[in-house]
């Protein structure tokens, strides 16, 4: 929590109430269904909230905006995104029924009224969005094939509209799939931890 107070200084006494709520909800969840992996855990927020929060770092969402949250998992970066823009509306969605469970619970124990969960498959979803954000469900080109057609065609926040895909490692094959069209932010600019050292926010 120290780490989302110091790169996150303007959040509200509430917004910081729900974070410190979300580690001993997840870790209730972990103890009944593998959510988060027993050695990630120990770094529950440096590598999945803060990380999550790194999106917030290149586009601050203007009111209104529509996000798809694709492969959610347990809830990442939907969750964390959710608490920090409150008037952004969200869609989380995920193939496996278990994962939305525990999303569907966070979002009622945190009161979070921005969030619909739902268990299904990306081809199943009659809707389109400003924003598509991920964490690294699939490799890039996969992922390009499942969200190119619900992305909205009209712009209104200070970024473009499009994915906002959380990747690290050699993103070498990703950017000449994409060459020009995409654009990566280093996550080191914004936090100082190692881990962050070879994580990008990759927009497309």
């Amino acid at each position: 929590m120290d780490n989302i107070r110091k790169y996150f200084p303007l959040l509200s006494s509430e917004q910081l109430d729900r974070f410190e709520r979300l580690m001993p909800l997840y870790e209730d969840w972990n103890s009944k269904i593998n959510v988060i992996s027993r050695k990630d855990f120990l770094h529950f927020y440096q590598r999945h909230v803060l990380h999550s929060m790194a999106i917030a770092k290149v586009v601050e969402f203007k009111n209104g905006t529509e996000i798809l949250d694709l492969g959610t998992g347990g809830g990442f970066p939907g969750i964390p995104l959710a608490i920090m823009f409150p008037q952004v509306q969200f869609t989380l969605i995920d193939g496996i029924a278990k994962k939305i469970k525990v999303v569907n619970d966070a979002v009622e124990k945190l009161e979070l009224k921005n969030i619909n969960a739902q268990q299904m498959r990306v081809e199943n979803l009659n809707a389109s969005f400003d924003f598509i954000v991920s964490r690294a469900v699939t490799d890039l080109p996969m992922f390009y094939h499942w969200s190119k057609n619900k992305i909205k065609k009209k712009n209104f926040n200070y970024i473009r509209n499009g994915v906002l895909y959380l990747k690290g490692g050699d993103l070498a094959e990703d950017v000449i799939f994409f060459g020009k069209k995409a654009r990566l932010y280093p996550i080191k600019n914004y936090f100082d931890e190692e881990f962050f050292e070879s994580k990008f926010v990759i927009h497309f």
